[in-house]
C-alpha cells in the first residue's frame, strides 16, 4: 500500500506509548531529518505522566490520553482511542511500548497500517515475558520483531526482525536491554521504508514496493 497518498508530503505517523518513550524517541530523532519521508503528528497514551508524553511534549508534537478507566468497558474505549487517531489522519500508527491491546473498532479503522515491536523473533515467545521466556528456554540467539498488528497477540504479519547473541552471563534485565537497543535500530529503519517505499501483504508476508 502507498504511503502517504500524496507522494510529496510526508507520512504522517501517530504513535502510541504506555512509558518512558525511548522507541518513541528513537522515531522522533528520525523524522527530525526531512528525508526520512514521515513526521509524528501526534502522540497517546494510556495514562497520565509518562516520560514518553514529556518527550512529545519536547519536541512540540500534540499528545492525547485515553485511559481504559475512563469507559465502561474495553470496546468503548476502543472506539474512544480510535476517534483519538483518527483525528490525525495518520498513514501509519506506531504502537511504541504501548501495553495495551487495540480492539475490532480501531483495527476496523486501521487494520493494515498499525506496527508494534515484540522482543522475541517471532512466532517464538510471544506475550509479556519474551526475553525471560527466551533465556529460561535456553535459546543461543533471540532478537525482535516488527508486525503489522492483527486480533491476535503478536500474531501479525511481520515486517522485519533482528538478531540478539544471548551471551552466559546474561540475566533478563541485561538481555532485555540489548534488545530493546536493537528493536529501535530495526524500528526506525523498517519504519522508514515503509513510509518511502510502501508495502504489500500478502499470505501474511510483507513486501516493500
Amino acid at each position: 500500500m502507498p504511503i502517504p497518498a500524496a507522494p510529496d508530503a510526508p507520512a504522517r505517523l501517530v504513535v502510541l506509548v504506555s512509558g518512558g518513550g525511548t522507541n518513541l524517541q528513537a522515531l522522533l530523532d528520525a523524522t527530525a531529518d526531512p528525508a526520512y519521508g514521515a513526521e509524528v503528528v501526534a502522540v497517546g497514551a494510556d495514562r497520565d505522566g509518562i516520560a514518553g508524553l514529556d518527550r512529545a511534549t519536547a519536541r512540540g508534537v500534540p499528545t492525547f490520553v485515553e485511559r481504559v478507566g475512563a469507559h465502561p468497558d474495553r470496546a468503548a474505549w476502543d472506539a474512544a482511542l480510535t476517534a483519538r487517531v483518527a483525528a490525525h489522519e495518520p498513514d501509519l500508527v506506531v504502537l511504541a511500548g504501548f501495553m495495551k491491546l487495540v480492539g475490532a473498532a480501531f483495527l476496523d479503522r486501521f487494520g493494515g497500517r498499525v506496527v508494534n515491536t515484540h522482543p522475541a523473533l517471532s512466532p517464538a515467545f510471544p506475550g509479556m515475558r519474551g526475553p525471560a521466556d527466551a533465556l529460561a528456554y535456553g535459546v543461543k540467539i533471540t532478537g525482535a520483531t516488527l508486525f503489522v498488528v492483527d486480533a491476535g497477540v503478536d500474531t501479525g504479519p511481520i515486517v522485519a526482525q533482528t538478531a540478539v547473541p544471548v551471551a552466559d552471563d546474561d540475566d533478563v534485565e541485561t538481555l532485555h536491554e540489548r534488545i530493546k537497543t536493537a528493536e529501535r535500530a530495526m524500528l526506525v529503519e523498517a519504519v522508514g521504508r515503509m513510509v518511502r517505499d510502501g508495502y504489500t501483504i500478502t499470505d501474511r508476508k510483507v513486501r516493500f514496493s
